[in-house]
């Protein structure tokens, strides 16, 4: 069984720039992540305002590594935890305004709320996002869709904090978006964006959004430990189906299971380790390379090292 690794994080914590918002040492993560496992971050760092966050990049030593997360709906953190700077944005970067047929909203905003945001305001073409788990930021990150629309059919801005703490601005073009994916270099930090949908009535909204919702519940494992769509669909092709004909519908590594619902998701039955999810996943992966000749790839981010076995 992993042991979860302790960083030496004091050391760590001498070296960074003074902020105002909070910096943590040995912060746990596994509840913080839908999966409900993994290790700890070396020091986790919440930020008060753009200016915190600029500020405490501008400020940071170059060798000290820096992962943002959000509400970890799509996020696998193993065993060994995550070193040096985890960042986590808060209230601050979650503010949501509509004005005529745009949607401002910081990059820290529940996809869902934003969604239901754009259907009060009548605002037409967002309802995709209330079928989409997690944050804008992780969103614009990865092109994230569902169910007809995808963020590069509504984005029409985004501002982005670069590796020195500069604010950039990128309009649709520069974002890149491909198929679950977008071109933000390495290192850089959405902040918040601009998107924009059509007038249409609130019932109409509502509706459509009422029929995702129906959707989800028929047919995916929401009210269980798991973190969303675990690979991409590939060119021609549907993950599930590839999936459950290589056999892999149920099957089990330790605690974790691919679930039977819907077997695209990936499941901790309760005892699951971090290890157990990620090794789970590339079996699924070997044995549809081996069925298919297709080769998936994940869709949930993995981030932090494996831990050492226990002597």
């Amino acid at each position: 069984m992993p042991t979860a690794r302790r960083f030496a994080a004091s050391r760590l914590l001498e070296r960074l720039p003074p902020v105002r918002g909070r910096l943590t040492a040995n912060a746990s993560l596994g509840g913080v992540t839908w999966f409900r496992v993994g290790g700890p971050a070396e020091v986790l760092f919440k930020p008060v305002d753009i200016d915190d966050l600029a500020t405490f990049l501008a400020g940071k030593p170059a060798d000290v590594p820096v992962t943002v997360i959000g509400v970890g709906s799509n996020l696998l953190v193993r065993d060994g935890g995550v070193p040096g700077v985890v960042i986590r944005l808060g209230r601050a970067f979650a503010q949501i305004a509509c004005d005529g047929t745009v949607v401002s909203t910081g990059s820290a905003a529940l996809d869902i709320n934003v969604a239901a945001s754009a259907c009060e305001a009548g605002i037409g073409g967002l309802e995709f996002l209330s079928g989409v788990p997690g944050t804008i930021g992780g969103a614009l990150c990865m092109n994230a869709g569902a169910y007809g629309g995808e963020m590069k059919d509504v984005t029409r801005q985004a501002r982005a904090l670069d590796p020195a703490g500069g604010l950039r601005v990128l309009d649709a073009a520069e974002l890149g978006f491909g198929y679950r994916h977008s071109a933000l270099p390495e290192g850089w930090i959405f902040i918040d964006a601009l998107l924009e949908g059509s007038a249409d009535r609130p019932q109409a909204i509502a509706e459509r959004m009422a029929e995702i919702r129906s959707k989800r519940e028929s047919s995916q494992p929401l009210r269980t430990r798991t973190g969303g769509s675990t690979f991409a669909n590939p060119s021609g092709h549907k993950a599930w189906q590839l999936i459950d004909q290589a056999g892999c519908r149920g099957l089990t590594i330790g605690g974790a299971q691919v679930s039977d619902m819907h077997c695209n998701f990936l499941i901790n039955t309760g005892t699951a380790t971090a290890a157990d999810l990620e090794e789970l996943g590339e079996e699924v992966r070997r044995r549809v390379l081996e069925t298919s000749g297709v080769e998936l790839r994940w869709e949930i981010r993995r981030i932090g090292i494996r831990a050492k076995a226990e002597a």
